[in-house]
């Protein structure tokens, strides 16, 4: 036998390790688009995580585990008391950015929601400003944040273009995990070699199931999975500043790595050669390309798949509220991604499930015009049994052409459309939204819906002269750039 682990000589780390690495130390970013949409995502973001304190299970995860821990320089959770050590401030600001489905969304091979790294980001920029003025050094600024939020979107969104972790059951927070080590990493300060230990570390650590996404075990872990996975990526980065080892072959050591353990049964429909089904495939270079493209959800706290089919809904339900006893099928044409995602039939067990189900988020709109976070709820399910009434009555089919133009990276539509047909033979026509409000094609509409949508969720915790002042400084560009991350997360604090 010969080869790498029989001769036991340490090989060069993995060129896909490198690549992440040399990316977060080196590039640039020029792309005025892309600073415009971080700081917008920023908004969108903090606002998804301050909507998500109404509810008592996500609030009941938040805190320090042990009760009365005091933390010199602790991370502040953004619309909590809690001062906590950036690991665990990171797990929080993660669950409550995630918990009701409502973040930004990447769409590819791979699914995702990039601003999920903002937990890791937010809890060390706060930690680090904080000591940094304690030691009468400058604190870092929130173009420092921004930064990495495009950096940490790039990692994740390019490595999601062409590679499918959900075709051998790993869960998109991998992506997270090892997105946020990335930046985390950079911004506590390490150089090229200790990076390249943390990323190593990112990709050898266990990897999360998709098991709680999907029936008949969807629950809640998947509101804070991303939370989790950007709360390791912190201690990650502190495992490797401190000196630790990396690993690098991480990915391709024979029988050990990734691509051996969890990766090889990846792209059987691309008919590959078994070594190359073992490597990830790059469709791009590290750019600021994701954060460009990146997807809002600005009307509806649903899983993004039904977006547009949400849209087509509202937009038939003056046409259909006074007619449900009347109606004999919906017919929802929509993409191969949503099928295998979101179409359920069935009990729903739960609000994990309920916005996870395609039937479900397209009837509640179609009966009420409106779907909020509330319409997952088990007192709201119980006290409609028409929702399920509707979704016994729903066929799905797939479009050839919708599934095409997903996959068309200049297209990047996510295309559904709803048509009601009654007892009497007649029908509503067949309405369908290529590209929902969030979509890059649809950003100039879409920028006045999401800063409407972050007031309200600002004003869910806060008074309104401080909801004013927030408003008026992420809308100045130059003045939030400019100012340290501390004096940001004070604004933020109850």
């Amino acid at each position: 036998m010969t080869g790498n682990v029989d001769q036991n000589l340490r090989p060069d780390y993995d060129p896909e390790i490198q690549a992440i690495v040399d990316y977060v130390l080196g590039y640039d970013i020029q792309s005025k688009e892309a600073w415009d949409t971080a700081r917008l995502c920023l908004m969108d973001t903090l606002g998804c995580g301050l909507l998500a304190l109404r509810f008592p299970e996500c609030a009941k995860h938040l805190g320090p585990l042990v009760e009365g821990t005091v933390v010199p320089h602790g991370a502040r959770v953004p619309g909590t008391p809690h001062r906590l050590d950036p690991v665990k401030a990171a797990w929080d600001i993660g669950c409550i950015v995630r918990w009701l489905d409502y973040n930004d969304t990447w769409l590819a091979a791979e699914w995702g929601h990039p601003s999920d790294n903002l937990g890791g980001i937010l809890a060390v920029a706060d930690h680090l400003s904080q000591k940094n003025l304690s030691r009468g050094k400058a604190p870092l600024t929130m173009k420092t944040v921004l930064e990495a939020m495009i950096m940490a979107h790039e990692i994740q969104g390019v490595l999601a273009l062409e590679n499918s972790f959900n075709r051998v059951g790993l869960d998109h927070v991998v992506l997270v995990k090892v997105a946020s080590t990335a930046v985390v990493a950079r911004m506590m300060g390490a150089d090229r070699e200790q990076l390249l230990s943390a990323v190593s570390h990112a990709w050898v650590d266990g990897q999360s199931l998709r098991t709680y996404r999907h029936a008949p075990n969807a629950g809640s872990r998947k509101s804070w999975a991303a939370g989790d996975a950007t709360s390791r990526a912190v201690r990650l980065a502190d495992i490797a500043l401190r000196g630790e080892m990396g690993i690098p072959g991480a990915l391709s050591a024979p029988q050990w790595g990734f691509y051996d353990v969890l990766f090889s049964k990846t792209n059987k429909d691309q008919k590959l050669k078994p070594e190359e089904e073992r490597r990830f495939r790059f469709q791009r270079d590290y750019g600021s390309y994701v954060m460009e493209n990146i997807l809002f959800k600005l009307s509806f706290p649903a899983e993004f798949h039904s977006q547009t089919a949400c849209e087509a809904a509202v937009t038939l339900h003056p046409q259909v509220k006074d007619r449900l006893d009347q109606i004999d099928r919906i017919v929802i044409t929509t993409h191969d991604s949503a099928i295998r995602i979101i179409s359920k039939r069935g009990p729903l067990a739960n609000p994990a499930d309920r916005d996870h189900c395609l039937q479900y988020m397209t009837a509640v709109p179609l009966i009420l015009g409106e779907l909020n976070a509330d319409h997952y709820e088990d007192a709201f399910h119980q006290a409609h049994p028409i929702i399920d009434e509707l979704r016994d009555k729903m066929e799905i089919v797939e479009d050839p052409g919708y599934s095409k133009d997903y996959y068309d990276p200049d297209k990047r539509s996510i295309a559904n459309a709803v048509q009601v047909f009654f007892k009497d033979g007649s029908s509503t026509e067949k309405v369908a939204v290529e590209y929902p409000i969030g979509h890059r094609r649809r950003r100039e509409e879409g920028i006045p819906v999401l800063e409407d949508k972050f007031r309200r969720n600002l004003a869910t915790r806060f008074p309104a002269g401080r909801v004013a002042d927030i408003m008026e400084l992420c809308r100045n560009a130059d003045r939030l750039n400019a100012m340290p991350v501390n004096e940001f997360m004070d604004r933020f604090v109850i």
